[in-house]
């Protein structure tokens, strides 16, 4: 059986060769990433822009009901507020 500073030893090992492996398999992934970008000629809008018809989670959505007291709108969407709370909802509809 292992005393706790020869396992204290083999973590310390432990902990540098995955450090050592972290590091070596980035550079490879650079590397390959690297290589595809020259390959294909692309450039930072063709791998990081929003494309067309792919839905984000920062994405505005139309108001779809409107409190007629004030304009305040809201899309159907999460929490109804206070002023459409209970109502029937198609008395607001935009």
């Amino acid at each position: 059986m292992s005393s706790y500073k020869d396992l204290l030893a083999q973590r310390e090992q432990l902990d540098k060769q995955i450090k050592e492996a972290v590091l070596r398999e980035k550079a490879d992934g650079i590397a390959k990433a690297k290589l595809i970008i020259e390959q294909y000629d692309l450039t930072a809008s063709d791998l990081f822009s929003r494309k067309a018809g792919v839905r984000s989670s920062g994405s505005k959505v139309a108001p779809k009901y409107r409190n007629p007291s004030n304009g305040d709108t809201w899309t159907g969407r999460g929490k109804a507020p206070k002023w459409i709370e209970g109502r029937d909802r198609s008395n607001f509809l935009i």
